[in-house]
């Protein structure tokens, strides 16, 4: 922000030397570390409070919020499994009084830092309002309309709307004023990507390090999770990541690099043991190799075909040569089978609940689904199925918001379709499939990426979708 005020602040060294540093390559990867560190070895407190003093220095010594971008893309996935408030309720450092001190203190001060920025930009830039705006403002009107004029409609169901709303569109808006975003490198959203996609891999493997895990019969994926998220959780992030590195085949004629990249971030989703994950996620994969073979230069298509068979290679040695060991690993996947873990009767109950209710619903807190005990009991029973959900949440006023949403969503990633708007929807889609039959779209972080990518689809215009020739450079950060 100082810029606009000061433009001869940045003749000052430190100064310059902490901007070159918030738009270098190495900039987000440090991020990414971060996280990953955090994750691991419980340094929450640490690496937000890094985080926080990062993001207000690029506010207000660089010319545009580049430097959040990362941040705001790596900040929930920072929890670690000691400090989980679902399953360690009263144990964890947020419990501590000092503890829930700083890190209201933090969210406080990072809300104020943005909100400050944002009306910053406003009020000093010409900028047509987004083009999703409206669609948005709909969907966080009925989030908090849901359960209106039913017993259960109050406060408590008026808040988590309005929080679910914030997670969904602040980022959004506020990307799409404070970050100029044509002067980004190319690829740089969809190489961010990558580099989380590479950290959440490895807090997989973290997730097998704890002692609960390993039983005398095999894993127990019950026992696998991370601070911000159970297995299905950590496998919907996962399979949000996986087009990025198909984006990279396409643009860049990555063709072998990006499958064989794309196929370890594959391989982490069926680590998380999550049944939906590994479907949707599979569904997502093979659809990202479509559409690279479909669009990439002929090399590179070949690349990813070779890739592929390498893949399917491997994966029958390990069933040949592996069988035990992949039987115990995945032992209580395999009895878990196509057992619906009560949803079935969830999705019922979700349906006659919007028959009683079905304009407005019955609000947050008494939609039939899995409850989780939390801090505060905060979060509601989610129906584990984004339809049934908005039906029994919000009746049809919020459906059609929804609707209205989805298909503002659409004509923008579909008209005049680029690699990196292609990038964004396969990313949104794999979201919207593991959604189906769980609450991803109904929780904090998911959104928050949901809202990012939709901001960069909108806001980084390419030309149309054409092959690439295998020696093209990368721009800036890429791979």
């Amino acid at each position: 922000m100082l810029y606009a005020i000061y433009p001869k602040l940045y003749t000052c060294r430190p100064v310059a030397a902490a901007v070159s540093f918030c738009e270098s390559n190495v900039y987000p990867a440090v991020i990414v570390l971060m996280m990953v560190l955090s994750e691991l070895f419980s340094l929450e407190m640490i690496v937000l409070w890094s985080y926080l003093v990062l993001a207000v220095l690029s506010i207000l010594f660089t010319k545009d919020s580049r430097g959040v971008l990362p941040i705001a893309v790596c900040s929930y996935m920072t929890l670690s499994r000691p400090n989980s408030t679902v399953w360690f309720l009263g144990s964890t450092v947020f419990d501590d009084p000092a503890g829930r001190a700083q890190f209201i203190a933090m969210v406080s001060l990072a809300v104020a830092a943005l909100v400050t920025h944002l009306v910053f930009s406003v009020a000093t830039q010409k900028r047509r309002p987004p083009r999703l705006l409206s669609g948005f403002l709909a969907l966080g009107a009925a989030y908090v309309l849901g359960g209106a004029f039913s017993p259960a409609y109050g406060g408590k169901t008026v808040l988590f709307g309005a929080v679910q709303f914030f997670s969904l569109a602040f980022l959004y808006v506020y990307f799409r004023y404070t970050l100029r975003w044509e002067t980004l490198p190319e690829g740089y959203l969809p190489a961010l990507m990558c580099l989380v996609g590479v950290g959440v891999f490895v807090q997989i493997i973290g997730m097998y390090r704890a002692d609960e895990v390993w039983t005398e019969s095999g894993v127990l994926r019950e026992q696998l999770f991370t601070g911000w998220g159970t297995y299905n959780n950590v496998a919907c992030i996962m399979a949000m990541c996986l087009p990025a590195p198909f984006y990279f085949a396409v643009k860049r004629g990555k063709g072998f690099l990006g499958t064989a990249l794309a196929s370890l971030f594959l391989a982490g989703i069926a680590l998380t043991q999550s049944r939906g994950g590994i479907v949707f996620g599979g569904l997502t994969f093979f659809l990202c190799a479509c559409y690279a073979i479909r669009a990439a230069a002929p090399r590179a298509a070949r690349r990813v075909l070779l890739a592929l068979l390498l893949l399917a290679g491997a994966v029958a040695l390990a069933a040949c040569f592996f069988t035990d060991t992949l039987n115990a690993l995945f032992r209580s996947l395999l009895r878990a089978g196509l057992e619906s873990s009560s949803r079935l009767e969830i999705y019922s109950a979700c349906w006659k609940t919007f028959l009683q209710r079905p304009l407005f619903g019955v609000g947050f807190y008494a939609t039939p689904g899995f409850a989780f005990d939390s801090v505060g009991n905060f979060l509601p029973p989610r129906a584990h199925n984004t339809y049934l959900q908005l039906l029994s949440t919000g009746g049809l006023v919020l459906a059609a918001a929804y609707l209205y949403h989805r298909v503002q969503t659409v004509k923008l990633l579909l008209v005049r379709p680029t690699a990196e708007k292609m990038f964004v929807l396969l990313s949104v889609l794999a979201l919207l499939l593991t959604s189906i039959v769980d609450c991803h779209f109904f929780n904090i972080g998911p959104p928050i990426l949901y809202g990012i990518l939709l901001a960069y689809a909108e806001a980084a215009p390419r030309p149309q979708i054409s092959k690439t020739p295998r020696n093209s450079r990368p721009e800036g950060f890429c791979l």
